[in-house]
């Protein structure tokens, strides 16, 4: 037999071995996965990260390991996890920031949409504008006068450079014309922190990173910024009604993979995703955190991204906001 045969025969073998390998659906997963979450340890996005990790571990029959990996606005953790084998061993939680917001701001955040793969969207995340209770400010119309009495001395925490409660607070500039000052943290806990110490005067974040202070009445939440008002928070106004008219801002999360990864694998997370996200505990769980479901398939996932990264570069680009 010629050598030309010998090599068609051993391509043909490693052609099938490649097909059945380890990475399958059939046999996928067989060993614990870890999920990269590209923030602070103790922040909303942790949290969130660490509760879908639980949840998605149990329809999988594997442990789910969260990794955190901070820095950058998520770019780090995500351009890391870009990287990695793409045999779904190894999984990234992905935000608005990540998936948008990060390409209009910096110049290379180390990766592209394309790099990822999209597994499923996850939840519509609401945020709120909170005070400290001290403040002696009881609604965003006195806040806005407030700032517009006493010009350049309200400041805003954010949880960095990019990330959502960034950019709400820049779209809460321009929709008042108020002078404000951005104050960026390394993850939002940092900010809550100060925020609560009187380093700064107010914070737009996620619900879930608010849940727990506005629940223990440490912070004084004034709109929620969502176009409807959030069903587990029903007292608390929309900005709109508030008296910022046509304010709206929303987060979301979503779960990827490193480009290449299988199909077949693509498909069994979708599955794991949307089987978990339909469990009643899980939903209870997030909408008490102001997070609603919102699976979707890949595809849609991969369309809604394209979508945001049009609309939030709007608001990127009226800012100003840019690190090179």
């Amino acid at each position: 037999m010629s050598n030309s045969i010998f090599r068609a025969a051993g391509l043909g073998v490693a052609l099938v071995l490649g097909a059945v390998s380890p990475a399958q659906a059939d046999s996928y997963p067989d060993r614990a996965i870890t999920m990269v979450v590209p923030f602070p340890a103790g922040g909303g996005g942790d949290n969130l990260g660490r509760i879908y990790a639980e949840a998605f571990s149990k329809e999988l029959g594997q442990p789910i390991i969260v990794e955190n990996k901070p820095g950058a606005g998520g770019n780090i953790g995500t351009a890391a996890m870009s990287r990695s084998k793409p045999d779904g061993y190894t999984l990234g939680y992905g935000t608005n920031g990540t998936g948008a917001i990060n390409h209009w701001i910096y110049q290379n955040p180390g990766y592209s949409p394309d790099d990822l793969e999209p597994v499923s969207r996850l939840t519509t995340i609401a945020a709120a504008l909170v005070v400290r209770p001290d403040m002696n400010i009881k609604s965003v119309d006195e806040l806005i006068a407030y700032g517009k009495k006493n010009p350049g001395e309200l400041t805003c925490g954010s949880a960095g450079n990019g990330t959502t409660s960034h950019i709400a607070c820049e779209l809460f500039k321009q929709m008042t014309g108020l002078d404000i000052l951005h104050v960026p943290y390394k993850g939002g806990a940092a900010a809550m922190t100060d925020l609560i110490g009187g380093r700064i005067s107010m914070l737009i974040d996620v619900l879930p990173n608010l849940s727990g202070q506005i629940s223990g009445g440490t912070l004084l939440p004034l709109a929620v910024t969502t176009k409807e008002r959030v069903e587990s928070y029903p007292e608390i106004p929309t900005m709109d009604e508030a008296g910022v008219p046509g304010y709206y801002f929303f987060a979301w999360d979503g779960l990827y993979a490193p480009k290449g990864t299988p199909a077949s694998v693509l498909d069994r997370l979708n599955d794991a995703v949307k089987s978990a996200m339909a469990k009643p505990a899980l939903v209870k769980t997030l909408t008490s955190r102001g997070a609603t479901p919102a699976t979707t398939t890949r595809a849609e996932l991969k369309e809604f991204g394209k979508e945001e990264y049009d609309r939030l570069g709007v608001i990127v680009k009226n800012a100003g906001v840019r690190i090179d």
